[in-house]
This record gives C-alpha cells, structure tokens and sequence, in this order.
C-alpha cells in the first residue's frame, strides 16, 4: 500500500508504513508495563501508520476481548488513563490474541493465517517479549513456517530481542548463530532501553553537534569519567533470576557499556546506524583486559532505604544463603587510544543503594597553573559535566566562578538544563522511540552482533576468576548506603573519589 498524505498527514519525520505487530509473550509483565502504554502514546502522538495491528501470543488462553481489557488495565495502571478515549478505543479495536506453546508448530500455522487475514502485504515486526531460553526456539519456528523472508521491501519481517542476550560469550556466540539461521543482521534489533531515553541520545547531539565541546574531548581536558546506574530496589520478584546472574552481566555488560561507548567514540562519518555503531565498536574494541585489581564487588546487607528497613540480599525469599552473587559492583575501564590514553572510565551500578538515578560524570582537569592562591583560595574544584539519564533527563555544568563581595572568594556553581522545563510536555519514554525506530528499520539505537560478543568478551573473564576463586563470602555494604568502603579505596588510591548524588 502507497502512502497516502490525505489519509496519513503530511510529515516531516520519517514514518513507518503498514505494519502488524507480533509480540510474543503478550500476557506477561513487559507487554502491561511498557510495550502497551507504549503503543498508546505513540498512537496519541499519531506516529502509528493508518494500517496497524497487534497481535498478542502467549500460553495464556486469552481472547481478543481479554487481550484488550489486558490493554485497558494496562493503561489505567502504567499510563495514568482512566477513562478509555477515542485513541484507546481505536486501539483496542486492533488488538488480536493466539495463544499456544511456542515449540508447537501448529501455532505459527496460525499466526500466518492471522496475518494474511489482516493484511499480507504489511511489513511484520516480531518483539520477543520471553525469557531468553525460548529465543532459539521461537525464531527457529518463525523460520521453518516462512514468517522470517522478506518477499518485497513493503513486506519486511523484523525480530526484536530483549535482554539478556546470553550469559557469557559462548552462549552468546549460539544465540546470535541461532538467530542468524533464519534472520539476516539487518531484520535483528537487540533492544537495551537505556538507548531509547532522550538524554541518551542526546549525547551524541551534544558531543557532535556543539564546536566548543568536541576539542576539549580528550585525555588532555578530561581527568576521569563516572558512569553510575543506582537503585533503591532490592531483587524484589527476581530473586530466582538475579541470583544466576549479578550486577556485572546485568547492568554492565549492556547498559553501563552502551553508555561507555558513547561517551568514548570517535566522530562517525554520517548520522547512519552503521556508521553510528561502526564507531561504538571501536570504543568497546579500545577497552583493555580487566585485571583482578579492576572490579569490586558486594552485597547489600540490612539496612534503612527511603526510611523503610530492609533485608539484606542472603534473606530475600529464593536467594540461596550461601550466595556470592554480586548486587554491587565498580569497575575500572582503561582505553587504548590516542583520545583517552591514562583516562579512567570508572562504572558502578548497585541495588538498594540510597537514591535511584543514572547520571554520566565527566570531570575535567584542574587548571594547570593556580593563579588565586595569593588570594588565599585553598583550592579550585574541578569543572564537573554531568549527563543525568534518569529520572530527571538533562544536562548540568559546574564551574567555578566568584562569590560577590569585596574579597576574593570562589564557589562552585551549577548550570542546569532539563527536558521538561525546556521544551516542556512529557519526554517520551525509552519503549516508545525504540518501537517507532524499529517499525521504519532505524537500528542505529540497537546493538549489532560483533558488540554483544565484544562486551561479553570483556566480562566473561572476569565472571570465570570469580567461579575459579570459590570465596565462600563477598564484601558486604549496608543497605541505604552507597557501596561498599572496598569501592571507596578503589578510586582513594588513585587520588580520586566517587561523585556524591
């Protein structure tokens, strides 16, 4: 089908032509939390083609019309709507439920059905929203029922992939040669909503599309860089998951490394996705071995966060209590390349730890000569930017400047922007522009195979040392607090400490 701008309206941005969603594990958690309220706002903003559908596939034996009062719940719960409109009710009205085993043939004879009875020329974006056992099984299915082949460009069939994408290198290594029998590279889209978020993104605008920052990149204006992602939450529900897992492989290896990169990489030739995730390789590729003396690791134990006591992580309900999974983490990350030669990348991600936030601190260097000591300033503080990611998205600035007054008196001061007191409205949420991105084949914010394998690469060894050392115990810190002292001696001893948030 042609656009037609009398039935579509008039854009500017790209937008994507008819398409039929297929999310399989539809009754589960991410489908109510993100990925409905996501197609909601997405279709109140009208970014939806005219001819789209949804159709929900889980073991769950649900109806259409328990698919849609799913959606409705869903809303009213995560999206603050509570009355249907016009948006929801329009919808809902495209909302189509199978349900079946996923290892069971017969199911995907269906699901072809169902596709051709709603419209066989739409492009099909098939999001994995299942545990990631059943990621070999469902694409090898959608291979083997011919849901996988591009018959015409209108007709492109794309699969969306959540985290974890495997547990160490080897596994990942399988799945991507799993997934690759029956899809090509460029029909996989490795979704990690830390790309999705607008601060995020906009780092790459700030970097690249400013002149007086770009030149000051480098290991000879910046001293150091702190990525932290911090949560108050403990394991909560996860607890038979989060134990075979940890903070390394859960937040490091994809989202800590994802910012990493974009921070590190070089200029890309064109705003393209490969040449975008070209230069991300790089950066990642740059990164050096990790030594036994670059990571710390910890455990929450009980404590106070948000004024309400709390467990430590050995007496949450399905934690074995002889655990060493690690629910904190700091890491030290050195780059072999001309632009950050001596530069420390310092990574740290916890739970319950005392605030939630995830910020990226870039601290510059101390000015070279110190002009004010005659007036008898002790010290400079160090220009200080910092990229909060969430949940206040924006970007702040501290600088020295003087007090006023008739003496010589210096302060640190702070300039803030922030998304929504700027451009004002809502900023969309992360599920929403990764939706739309893989709709029109944008995959610039989704990772490529060669940068799973190349971030477990760097992890993996370091999860080998930890099994080969057979600790029967780990540090401990206190809940509430930020990490362990472990991870304050870490920075102290190369005369540097952790940013206080």
């Amino acid at each position: 089908m042609d656009s037609n701008p009398l039935r579509d309206g008039l854009r500017i941005e790209p937008a994507p032509g008819p398409t039929i969603l297929v999310i399989f594990g539809a009754s589960g958690d991410l489908t109510r939390r993100k990925l409905l309220p996501a197609l909601y706002r997405l279709a109140r903003g009208q970014r939806l083609p005219h001819a789209f559908s949804v159709i929900g596939v889980a073991r769950t034996p649900f109806t259409d019309d328990d698919f849609r009062e799913q959606f409705r719940q869903s809303l009213r719960e995560f999206a603050r709507v509570e009355a249907a409109d016009d948006v929801a009710d329009s919808l809902s009205a495209r909302l189509h439920y199978i349900h079946g085993e996923l290892d069971d043939a017969a199911l995907y004879d269906r699901l072809r059905e169902k596709l051709k009875a709603i419209d066989e020329n739409s492009g099909v974006l098939f999001y994995l929203a299942i545990p990631p056992s059943a990621y070999g099984t469902v694409s090898g299915r959608l291979g083997d029922a011919g849901l996988s082949t591009q018959a015409a460009p209108a007709t492109w069939r794309r699969l969306i992939v959540e985290k974890p994408f495997g547990h160490d290198l080897d596994s990942a290594r399988a799945l991507n040669a799993l997934l690759h029998k029956h899809f090509e590279e460029d029909q996989l889209f490795r979704i990690d909503h830390y790309l999705g978020k607008e601060t995020v993104q906009n780092l790459m605008v700030f970097r690249f599309g400013n002149g007086m920052f770009e030149p000051i990149w480098n290991r000879r204006y910046i001293d150091h860089v702190q990525i932290t992602a911090a949560e108050t939450v403990g394991v909560e529900t996860r607890a038979a998951y989060y134990d075979s897992v940890g903070a390394l492989r859960d937040m490091v290896q994809n989202h800590l490394l994802q910012l990493l990169t974009l921070v590190a990489m070089e200029p890309p030739i064109s705003f393209t996705a490969e040449s975008v995730r070209d230069r991300k390789m790089d950066a990642l590729l740059a990164a050096q071995p990790l030594d036994e003396g670059d990571v710390v690791r910890a455990q929450y134990g009980p404590g106070w966060v948000d004024g309400k006591e709390v467990k430590g992580y050995l007496q949450e309900p399905g934690v074995a209590p002889n655990s060493t999974t690690e629910t904190y983490v700091a890491l030290r990350v050195s780059l072999d390349s001309w632009r950050w030669a001596d530069v420390p990348f310092y990574l740290r991600t916890g739970k319950r730890l005392p605030k939630r936030t995830t910020e990226i601190a870039i601290q510059f260097k101390r000015p070279p000569l110190e002009i004010f000591r005659r007036a008898r300033v002790s010290s400079v503080a160090p220009s200080l930017l910092i990229v909060n990611v969430q949940p206040d998205e924006g970007i702040s600035l501290r600088f020295e400047a003087k007090i006023p007054g008739t003496r010589m008196q210096l302060a640190p001061v702070m300039m803030h922007f922030r998304y929504g007191t700027t451009f004002g409205g809502e900023v969309p949420e992360a599920y929403e522009t990764l939706l739309l991105d893989a709709m029109i084949g944008d995959s610039t914010l989704f990772a490529r195979h060669d940068f799973t394998e190349a971030a477990w690469a760097l992890i993996s060894p370091v999860h080998e040392r930890w099994s080969a050392s057979r600790e029967s115990r780990i540090p401990a810190y206190e809940a509430g607090e930020w990490g362990p002292a472990e991870a304050d001696r870490f920075l102290a001893t190369e005369g540097r400490r952790w940013r206080t948030l």
